[in-house]
């Protein structure tokens, strides 16, 4: 259906329009109607998708009456058109009456003397009364009259002279034309409130604006479930009556903007901004957003998962502990028992005896298995590093900091588990802002002042004596008492030797795909694994087994390659034992170099992050 049509009352008009249409505008159809069916015919057109009718004089001033939804558009009638039909009218006398609307008669009269004729118009307003006009104008001394269709059939049937005003096709092209560029306009409009609409409607915000008289001009699908309206039942309405909490009119009266307000809107909390509409300085009404807290709440959490939480998980769980010592197994259960609580857990144990490895399990078995699983160790970094990592930084918060920020450890956890590993280590200073945060469960970035909430459950875990750091006043006592919640102490190795055996073949066998055969552990093997006392633990057997894979080509490992392994082993330990007296050395280099670092690493022939691990380990810093 063509969104213009044309609409003529007179059947030759009708012909006319035809004839230049077919040529040019074949997709524009030609209505032909009597005035009384108008409104019934342009309702029909519009439920067809008709946009603009073209007409002509008091026909489309008849069509706008209607009040309906839709453009009219006249056809023109141009000053050429004019003197045409006034010189054809000059045979019958001088003076000339001309009839029509008001847009075609204004400004005719000042034709006359140019033409040498006097001419007088006559407004047509309302349809059905040319005969009437006719009859005045020649009471006042008209010779002829010029007019449409229905001034000329009037005047011939009171037998007076007259001439009829055609319809050209140059005007016809214009209205065309006009219509046209119209439509385009319109198609454009409607776009851009269509897209507008979308945007209201798909919002996951709420939108409400208002004129500056407070009333309701949108309300989008989101508030009309938050506030529990609908829109048809307010619009127009003042908000104030709808919803009083927005307090509109504060913003219209003052033209400044509200943002980030939390306010309690039927029973729940929302975050609102709202700003005025201003119009060359004048405010001419106001736009609120708002959301429901709990809603961007669930959407900062998918937005943690999604961008920081990708890597963090935890990969063991308890059924990758081997353990059948029933000592063993008691730990195992009440680390399970631990796991359903969100208490803070400190794991104890020596090095190698697999902390992470239960710390792991933990998260796995508690409510927060599906969050991110983080863990850092305290003593790989110096104390600002590490405060950096927990907490995180903006922007050039330090020299060196990426421009852009970085989202600490604490953040990529959020509603997950963090693992402080080697926490004995971290410093003083560091280990009071960790408590600040156990407690308020808020944290800062370095070089911001924008707390944000986070929601982590921490675990700790050491291989020192953390109630004798405390008592030695290099552990504080209110974030071990904070920490030490719960307390589990894994065994080392030593003290559940009858798990030896299925930890060695487990380590052997997980690197199958390496060697592409199995290998098997002979009895006096194992005797030999046995009677070792694994200062390393777990993770050096691990270690060794890997050894035994890279030098044994045989399908059973004899006692002879453990033997050797361990020597091997025990040998290392003598040097690590021997290298202890370093301690001394590194003393008498700070004492000589005035406790300078570099000064320090540079005698010692190291270099100062080396000199920086050395202290850690030592103990010396």
């Amino acid at each position: 259906m063509s969104q213009i049509a044309f609409l003529v009352v007179e059947e030759s008009l009708m012909k006319i329009v035809n004839e230049f249409l077919e040529i040019k505008y074949p997709d524009i159809p030609v209505y032909q109607e009597i005035p009384d069916r108008f409104a019934e015919l342009v309702k029909k057109l519009v439920g067809q998708g008709t946009q603009i009718i073209i007409a002509r004089g008091g026909t489309a001033k008849s069509l706008r009456k209607l009040g309906l939804p839709i453009t009219v558009v006249d056809i023109p009638v141009t000053g050429f058109d004019i003197i045409q039909v006034v010189e054809k009218a000059r045979r019958y006398g001088r003076n000339i009456a001309v009839i029509s609307t008001l847009d075609i008669t204004k400004g005719i009269e000042t034709l006359g003397p140019i033409l040498d004729v006097d001419i007088r118009t006559y407004y047509i307003d309302q349809v059905g009364e040319n005969e009437t006009i006719v009859r005045n104008a020649f009471a006042d001394g008209a010779d002829v009259v010029i007019g449409g269709y229905a001034t000329v059939e009037a005047a011939h049937k009171n037998n007076f002279s007259a001439e009829l005003m055609l319809m050209t096709e140059e005007a016809i092209f214009q209205a065309v034309e006009e219509a046209r560029r119209i439509l385009h306009v319109q198609n454009q409009e409607k776009g851009r409130a269509n897209l507008f609409r979308a945007l209201l409607d798909y919002a996951y915000e709420g939108i409400v604006s208002v004129n500056s008289d407070n009333q309701i001009l949108t309300f989008n699908p989101v508030a009309e479930n938050i506030l529990g309206v609908k829109t048809e039942t307010v619009a127009g309405e003042n908000i104030s009556n709808v919803c009083p909490e927005l307090d509109m009119e504060k913003v219209i009266s003052q033209g400044k903007e509200e943002i980030g307000q939390i306010l309690k809107v039927k029973d729940m909390d929302i975050l609102c901004n709202k700003v005025a509409i201003s119009v060359q300085g004048k405010v001419i009404g106001a736009v609120a957003t708002f959301q429901e807290v709990s809603q961007i709440q669930m959407m900062e959490e998918r937005v943690r998962k999604r961008f920081y939480a990708d890597g963090h998980v935890a990969n063991f769980t308890f059924n990758d502990i081997i353990g059948k010592n029933q000592a063993f197994q008691r730990i195992i259960s009440m680390a399970k028992e631990y796991a359903i609580t969100d208490f803070s857990v400190v794991i104890l144990g020596e090095s190698g005896t697999g902390k992470e490895v239960f710390a792991q399990s933990i998260h796995n078995y508690s409510k927060r298995r599906n969050g991110p699983f983080v863990a850092v160790n305290c003593a790989a970094l110096p104390g600002q590093l590490l405060e950096s990592e927990l907490f995180g930084y903006v922007g050039g918060a330090f020299t060196g900091a990426n421009q852009k920020g970085k989202p600490g450890l604490f953040e990529v956890a959020h509603e997950g588990t963090l693992l402080l590993d080697e926490i004995a280590e971290m410093d003083y200073q560091t280990q009071g802002k960790l408590l600040r945060v156990l407690q308020e469960r808020q944290i800062m970035r370095l070089g911001s002042d924008k707390v944000i909430p986070i929601n982590v459950r921490v675990l700790a875990a050491t291989n020192k004596n953390l109630k004798k750091l405390v008592n030695e006043k290099l552990f504080r006592h209110d974030l071990y008492y904070r920490l030490n919640v719960l307390k589990l102490r894994i065994p080392p190795l030593r003290e559940h030797p009858e798990d030896i055996q299925e930890l060695a073949e487990k380590f052997l066998n997980n690197n199958y795909s390496i060697i592409k055969h199995n290998l098997r552990l002979s009895q006096e093997a194992i005797r030999e694994l046995c009677r070792y006392k694994w200062p390393g633990n777990i993770r050096e057997l691990q270690s060794i087994m890997e050894r035994v894979i890279a030098l044994h080509k045989q399908t059973v490992v004899d006692a002879d390659t453990i033997r050797m392994l361990l020597a091997e082993e025990a040998e290392e330990e003598y040097i690590e034992d021997y290298d202890s007296n370093e301690a001394e050395n590194i003393k008498q280099a700070l004492a000589l170099n005035g406790g300078n670092y570099s000064e320090t690493a540079r005698a010692l022939g190291i270099s100062r992050s080396t000199l920086w691990r050395k202290l850690k380990k030592l103990g010396l810093k």
